[in-house]
């Protein structure tokens, strides 16, 4: 069985501990998006960062 981190610059694990919001992750909405997901929760439509992206009514700024 073979192990596949995150790249290091995602902080997947800070946003599944509650540290961060994922906003708050520094490659969220700019390196990170649903179109090109670095990180595990935004892989998934249900993960925290893609749901996050999706439904936030900043959205439209992360881009930016």
């Amino acid at each position: 069985k073979q192990k596949i981190s995150d790249p290091k610059e995602c902080q997947c694990g800070e946003v599944l501990k509650g540290i961060l919001k994922p906003p708050d992750c520094k490659v969220f909405g700019k390196k990170c998006t649903p179109e090109n997901p670095l990180g595990a929760l935004m892989v998934s439509s249900e993960g925290a960062c893609s749901a996050y992206y999706k439904y936030s009514l900043d959205s439209y700024s992360y881009a930016n």
